[in-house]
């Protein structure tokens, strides 16, 4: 049965997901949000599954072990049968400095080793297009397969026979085999030998890129899995970072909530930036704050969507892809995400916080300018516009609409920090604007959000309920740790949103009925909260507990279910590993107290 128990691999051009067994089961060519030539994760169960895969079958199956080579994205899978023989699978997406430039070609290389006896092995490559409709025009010639499509033609070029690949053909591996897998090009080198070459250059790449990461003392091996993830999501050639290199995998059992995540949403922007600051990342991190500058620039009268695709795109038109029955037959297939379209206020101070960091980081290379400020002022001023109108919310609720205190405290954040950028820039009378402003939302926010009966600010202006974006309130800097109303509020989220170890979002009824799973980030945000107001051996615990819910290679999905751990929703998730970079940041003992 298909499950999240899965491997990436990337160059951050494009990625693939690959199971226990060796089998890509998941690939968007030539980017992110792109066409999944590999799409059997949507294919029902993986028994079920005829096309959209390409893997590695040994004779006689005993079982498989998984692991990534130290501090890299190069994934190792081997399987054994039950005569002890064994075969090696090497994956990963070559990425490597090259005459001045990073190479990333949108190529997966997979390097087969016999490492025990002699294994029989078959080799399966059934790529599909126009997401899973169309077949594909094979042709052969002496050392690749060709894979033609409609807009497409994909090559594996191969030291294996050809002819075994072309008809599946068990056969006995006795050398070193490399195949080298994507848009179809030429390989003008030799096979092998460039296969060991790029391997050498991505192991040496990643173990260098993970040198400069400042990590925490403790839980370093998952903080460095998660930087190394959040790498891999990101689009290098426009500085975008995408939610999750899926779509449609279901946030819980049956429930429909099937969405496309291959996109970049403004609400992750400042969370993103921060955890790219604080590991160090600041070329990954510059790249990210270019791509929401283009946006700022391009923002129509300070209009913002919350989402956009990777290469700025507006318009992602979500769509159903009536012929993949969906993870574990769990339908409907979208492609495109309706949420472009969604009026979320809390976008416009979401832009601000991340655009911030330009103007006080001195390591960037092009720091923000009066340009910059007066273009965010533009987008500031939407957030005093619109700071007390309704809006869908955080969690993109598509038939309810309401003054949703989130969104109204990023609001003030945006003022806040143009007050606080125009203070950098010694633009008085802005900051005092600003100022001025962000004190007014600020003092509605605390009149209408809070309940003074109950100690706690709820979801929306004047409402009862709760979900755990209030647990922001102190990371964002609208309240002090030790502030009461802070302290009552996490208490208030506990007592309504916890469960077990795990926090839901909120527990209201929604557009597809009350929530089932909880909500990986949510977690982390408990944890960090915990952390602010002093509960420290608390916070620690959970965050223990959240390290082993990640699946066998330290990956975390959306979301999770508190009974059985099992992983939901979109994978891997960059804001699930975002928020566990953050909570390790901020809960790990300090170096100089560990020796």
């Amino acid at each position: 049965m298909s499950d999240l128990n899965l491997g990436l691999i990337g160059n951050s051009t494009f990625s693939a997901l690959i199971d226990r067994m060796g089998r890509v089961v998941w690939s968007c060519l030539p980017r992110f949000d792109g066409d999944p030539v590999f799409c059997s994760l949507l294919m029902g169960n993986r028994e079920e599954a005829s096309r959209g895969f390409f893997d590695v079958v040994i004779e006689d199956f005993s079982h498989s072990k998984q692991r990534y080579m130290h501090n890299t994205a190069i994934l190792v899978t081997t399987l054994f049968d039950r005569h002890g023989n064994a075969v090696e699978i090497t994956d990963f997406a070559p990425r490597f400095k090259a005459r001045g430039r990073v190479f990333r070609p949108v190529t997966m290389i997979r390097h087969l080793r016999p490492v025990k006896g002699h294994p029989r092995i078959t080799i399966r490559l059934r790529p599909t297009f126009s997401y899973g409709t169309e077949g594909c025009q094979c042709s052969r010639g002496s050392s690749h397969m060709r894979y033609a499509g409609p807009n497409m033609a994909l090559r594996c070029t191969t030291n294996a026979p050809i002819a075994y690949i072309a008809n599946e053909v068990a056969f006995l591996l006795e050398e070193e085999t490399s195949m080298f897998f994507g848009i179809d090009e030429s390989l003008p080198t030799g096979i092998v030998q460039t296969a060991h070459e790029f391997f050498e250059m991505t192991h040496e790449y990643w173990q260098e890129w993970v040198r400069y990461l400042a990590i925490p003392f403790e839980w370093q091996k998952a903080v460095i899995r998660a930087a190394i993830t959040l790498k891999l999501c990101s689009f290098e050639e426009t500085g975008a970072i995408i939610a999750a290199p899926t779509t449609s995998i279901p946030e819980a059992s049956g429930s429909e909530r099937n969405w496309d995540y291959r996109y970049c949403w403004l609400r992750d922007a400042y969370f993103v930036v921060q955890a790219l600051n604080r590991l160090g990342a600041t070329r990954t991190m510059e790249d990210h704050l270019r791509y929401i500058t283009n946006i700022v620039a391009d923002a129509d009268g300070g209009h913002l969507q919350p989402v956009y695709g990777v290469a700025l795109g507006k318009t992602l038109i979500e769509d159903f892809i009536d012929n993949l029955p969906g993870y574990r037959n769990m339908g409907p297939v979208r492609k495109g995400n309706q949420a472009y379209e969604h009026i979320q206020n809390d976008v416009y101070g979401s832009v601000i916080l991340a655009a911030a960091q330009t103007f006080f980081d001195q390591r960037l290379t092009k720091p923000g300018d009066k340009v910059l400020f007066e273009r965010l002022e533009a987008i500031g001023e939407r957030c005093i516009e619109l700071y007390d109108k309704p809006d869908a919310g955080l969690w993109e609720f598509r038939t309810m609409k309401r003054v949703h205190t989130y969104s109204s405290i990023m609001c003030w954040a945006g003022a806040d920090r143009l007050a606080r950028i125009a203070g950098q820039l010694d633009f008085y009378s802005r900051e005092a604007y600003w100022r001025e402003h962000a004190d007014s939302i600020r003092d509605v926010i605390h009149d209408r959000a809070f309940d003074t009966e109950k100690n706690t600010f709820v979801e929306s202006f004047d409402g009862e309920e709760l979900d755990a974006s209030l647990l922001l309130m102190n990371e964002i800097g609208f309240t002090e740790g030790d502030d009461p109303r802070f302290v009552g509020t996490v208490a208030a989220i506990e007592k309504a949103l916890r469960q077990g170890n795990h926090l839901f979002r909120y527990a209201q009824k929604d557009d597809f009925g009350f929530p089932e799973t909880a909500f990986n980030i949510c977690t982390f945000w408990f944890i960090d909260a915990l952390s602010a107001v002093g509960r420290i051996d608390e916070a620690r615990d959970m965050f223990e507990n959240m390290i082993q819910s990640t699946n066998h290679l330290g990956l975390l999905s959306e979301d999770i279910d508190p009974e059985t751990g099992e992983l939901w929703g979109n994978f891997p998730q960059t804001y699930s590993m975002v928020g566990l970079i953050n909570s390790a940041l901020q809960l790990s003992k300090k170096w100089r107290e560990a020796f």
